[in-house]
Formats: C-alpha cells, sequence, structure tokens
C-alpha cells in the first residue's frame, strides 16, 4: 500500500507534464507498438478475408522464413544491401560534418535578418517532395533539354545520357540528399549552440581566444552530446533507405539499379510484380531488427568511453 501510495503521490506532483507527455505517450502506443501485432505477416504467405484484417492474418498461410528468401536467395541480395550501407554511411557522416559546420556559420553572422533569410533558404528544400526534386534533377540532366548538357555544348563537350551512365550517380545522389536535408539538420545544432552560455565566449575572448579556439573547446564540446545522439538515432536507420530519393529522382531506370536499387526500392518493385505483403513485412522486419542491433551495439561502445553521453 505504501508504495501505491507513493506511487499517486508522485503521479499527482507530476499532472501537469504527464499531460503534457500523453499526446505523444498515445500516437507511439497506436502507431508504434500496437501495430507489432502485424509482424506475424512476416512468417505467413498473405491472403485476404472478408472477414476483416485479423481473420486474413489467422487464417493466411505460415511460411516459416520462406519470406525472408526474398531478400537473399537472389543475386540483387549483395548489391541493394551494399547500395543501402554505403549510402546511409556517407549520409550519417557527411551530413553530421556540413549540419554542425552550416549551424556554426549561421551562429556567427552578425546580421540577424540576414542570418534568417539565409536559414529560410536552407530549410525550403527539405519540404519539397521527392517527386518535385525529381523533375528538378530532371531540368539539369536531361539529354536533350537538360542545363547541363547545354552547358557542356557550350564548350564543345558532347552531352551525356545521364539517366543511362551510372558512373556519376552515386555522388548526385549523395549531393541531392545533402542539399535537401542539411538545412533541416542544422537547425537542432543552431537551436543547441544558441543554448550555449555566452559568458563562456566572452570570458574565452578576455583570455585572448581566437574564433577557432572558441569553436573547438567551447561549440564543439557542447555540441557532442547532441552529435552522439543524433548519430546513434541514425545507425538505427542505416538499414532503411529513403524510398522517393532512389526510385523518383533516377526516375526509376534500369540501367541505374546496379548503383540506385536500395532495400526498399527493390521491396517495392517486387511487391508491384509478385503482390505478396508478407515479403515487404519480412524486408521491414528484418530492417528494424538490424537496426536495433545496431542502435544497442553502438550505444554499448559509447557508453564504455563516455557514458553521459550514451542513450541509455
Amino acid at each position: 500500500m505504501n508504495r501505491i501510495g507513493a506511487f499517486l503521490k508522485d503521479v499527482k506532483q507530476s499532472k501537469v507534464l504527464l499531460l503534457m507527455a500523453l499526446p505523444a505517450t498515445l500516437w507511439f502506443l497506436f502507431f508504434s507498438y500496437l501495430p507489432m501485432a502485424g509482424m506475424v505477416i512476416a512468417f505467413k504467405q498473405y491472403r485476404y478475408s472478408r472477414d476483416g484484417f485479423w481473420a486474413s492474418i489467422m487464417e493466411s498461410k505460415w511460411v516459416g522464413l520462406q519470406n525472408f528468401k526474398f531478400l537473399f536467395s537472389t543475386n540483387d541480395a549483395y548489391i541493394i544491401t551494399r547500395n543501402t550501407l554505403l549510402y546511409n554511411i556517407v549520409f550519417i557522416v557527411a551530413g553530421l560534418v556540413l549540419s554542425v559546420a552550416l549551424a556554426i556559420v549561421l551562429s556567427e553572422i552578425a546580421n540577424k535578418k540576414l542570418a534568417k533569410l539565409y536559414q529560410t533558404g536552407m530549410f525550403l528544400p527539405y519540404f519539397l517532395s521527392w517527386v518535385i526534386v525529381g523533375y528538378f534533377v530532371f531540368s539539369f540532366l536531361s539529354f536533350d533539354k537538360g542545363m547541363l548538357n547545354h552547358i557542356l555544348s557550350a564548350f564543345g563537350v558532347d552531352p551525356i545520357r545521364w539517366y543511362n551512365d551510372k558512373t556519376y550517380w552515386p555522388l548526385i545522389i549523395i549531393f541531392v540528399y545533402l542539399w535537401k536535408s542539411v538545412g533541416y539538420s542544422s537547425v537542432v545544432y543552431l537551436a543547441a549552440i544558441m543554448g550555449i552560455d555566452k559568458s563562456l565566449y566572452e570570458a574565452a575572448m578576455i583570455d585572448g581566444a581566437s574564433k577557432w579556439q572558441q569553436i573547438k573547446h567551447i561549440t564543439f564540446p557542447m555540441l557532442k552530446p547532441l552529435m552522439t545522439i543524433l548519430t546513434l538515432l541514425a545507425i538505427g536507420r542505416i538499414f532503411y533507405a529513403d524510398f522517393g530519393l532512389f526510385l523518383q529522382v533516377p526516375r526509376d531506370s534500369g540501367t541505374l539499379y546496379s548503383v540506385t536499387n536500395v532495400i526498399d526500392t527493390y521491396v517495392y518493385r517486387g511487391l508491384k510484380s509478385t503482390g505478396e505483403i508478407g515479403m515487404s513485412t519480412a524486408a521491414g522486419l528484418y530492417q528494424s531488427v538490424i537496426g536495433f542491433i545496431l542502435v544497442m551495439t553502438s550505444n554499448y561502445i559509447v557508453r564504455k568511453f563516455d557514458k553521459d553521453n550514451a542513450l541509455f
């Protein structure tokens, strides 16, 4: 009874904070935790039943790990895994470096109105859909009407069939992703920089520290916990790819599959051709389990070196 009374007392004292957390808690409950029961579809040959969703699951044939063979039994298994991993590693590293650098640059602009203008301009691409970005890229890379080929022709260089030549696409994919996402990612770091005590910089200036020394010995250490946490969270989705980026920007060109095909696009095309929902569920479960393992492993490593910067 004492424990129950203490619990109720804590609830009463924290009722305002609990009410604030309630909407997010309900969202996670209904859209993240309850749907986990549907993971069983990954082990079934899902067939729709007129009696409803749960009846469809119960009546569908159990096939065990058969759906997972869809990912690993073809010659494309190595390609899609390699592409997904390598692209995400580059996205995480380059995105972190550029986001932090951009946040520091914006924080150092003396004219705050001008800084807000720059921030808005860099923030805007994040809100564009990948369909629009895909057409935007096409306006540059189209063989006969693309801007880049017109520029090359002006210098006497033969036009390039961009959508048939896979040589340039790893760089194009990375550039487009960073162009769209870095501005948004930098906002988090910029907010953290704005929260750093200004007296630390004033004391450093009095001691004769240069701007770079202030950034190195004050800004970076203050941002380190946030950088670590966001990187750990990004590692958890390292087996997920931005579907719109890899489908819309290369315009689903078959000749580019060796450098643009990732797990998500591979499953999408397989789902279109076979209609097997169980296969796509198996792929999602595989990505989630691997991501969970990577987050736990990374957090364990971080905790060994710096317990304060670990997630838990």
